[in-house]
């Protein structure tokens, strides 16, 4: 069975794994957000110190936990597009470089594949094909997977991700960073419906909206201008009915697309990962919605939904059981479309992502 060595430092998260198969033998994530939470945000130039810190140990942690040896391993992967280039390339340059000491494939592995690949961790896992609601601090789409490497996006945010609308909007309410969680606590004691708020549409150029796609800079806008009305007649803030109007439009938004856009497609199973999938509003919405749909419904395990290397390696493993390895001289990437994620492995000559021709070297 394909045993693969994963790392993910995409963002402010680092992170390894051994995986075999769809087996996890071992996790660990070093997270950064107490350090972060002092600035309201990632610091990439931080972040990428961390990770240097950080995965030395972290890979010697999985090794033992394993019970293996990088002797044992097929292949080394990591994260390299999209994500923080600095971050990127902590990740990348270790991998490769136990790949070159080991004598090992590389396999470098679009980040947002690894969150699709995450929902494989579930036993059973979701049958093919299936439509995914990816909801993360910088990602909201819906793809639909007909296999592995087989992706086709259907749906996006056209401006702030979901995750990171939480985030902003968390800072407003003065519940700190990050948004998610602390929005989520906080709405626990709130009132989900006292507070109306709009559900963005994205405008076609011909008329009418974009059935499948998200927009929430409007909704943080609505927040803000609720905000400041209520600071000027009354104190405190009803912080906690705030929270709970927030998160359920959010909640709402995604679900009520999703289920539409399984139902057009004819898909039956809808399959919910990313950070943001970690909220239990959005969960429980999502079960109700999707069995009045007659839909089957997926989420990823909560401790696979933020990022990990788990979800990394299984990507990687899919990679390697068909056959496909990246190069040693492959670059990273802060942008790169999902579509894309195929030139990671080789593109031919002349194949071009955002102008830049695949794969990526060093000079």
């Amino acid at each position: 069975m394909t045993t693969v060595l994963a790392l993910e430092t995409s963002c402010d998260e680092s992170a390894a794994a051994l995986v075999m198969g769809r087996r996890v033998l071992a996790s660990v994530v070093a997270s950064q957000v107490e350090e972060h939470a002092r600035w309201g945000g990632v610091v990439p130039e931080i972040a990428s110190r961390r990770h240097v810190e950080a995965l030395p140990g972290l890979i010697d942690r999985v090794v033992r936990e394993s019970g293996l040896s990088l002797a044992d391993v097929d292949g080394v992967a990591a994260s390299v597009a999209p994500g923080l280039v600095g971050a990127l390339l902590v990740g990348s340059v270790t991998a490769r470089t136990l790949a070159r000491l080991h004598n090992k494939p590389f396999v470098g592995v679009h980040h947002l594949e690894g969150h699709l690949c995450s929902a494989q961790l579930l036993e059973p896992p979701p049958p093919w094909p299936h439509l995914v609601l990816l909801v993360s601090g910088g990602h909201t789409e819906l793809v639909r997977v007909d296999g592995p490497g087989r992706y086709r996006r259907l749906g996006r945010s056209r401006d702030d991700a979901a995750g990171e609308c939480f985030d902003k909007v968390g800072r407003l309410l003065g519940l700190g960073y990050p948004g998610g969680p602390a929005i989520q606590a906080a709405a626990l004691a709130g009132d989900p419906v006292r507070f109306r708020l709009p559900k963005g549409r994205v405008s076609r150029p011909e008329g009418g909206f974009h059935p499948y796609d998200f927009s929430f800079s409007g909704l943080k806008t609505a927040m803000l201008r609720q905000v400041r009305q209520l600071e000027l007649e009354r104190d405190p803030l009803p912080v906690a009915d705030l929270a709970a109007s927030f998160e359920q439009v959010v909640a709402e938004v995604l679900v009520e697309r999703s289920c539409q856009c399984a139902l057009d497609q004819g898909l039956g199973t809808l399959v919910l990962v990313g950070g943001v999938a970690a909220n239990l509003r959005l969960r429980a919405l999502l079960e109700k919605r999707a069995a009045a749909a007659g839909l089957v419904w997926f989420g990823a395990p909560l401790q696979f939904c933020t990022d990990n290397a788990a979800m990394i390696g299984l990507a990687a493993v899919q990679r390697l059981e068909a056959g496909l390895t990246s190069p040693l001289e492959l670059g990273v990437m802060a942008r790169l479309p999902l579509e894309n994620a195929g030139e990671l492995y080789g593109a031919p000559n002349g194949i071009q992502a955002n102008g830049i021709e695949w794969p990526l070297r060093y000079s």
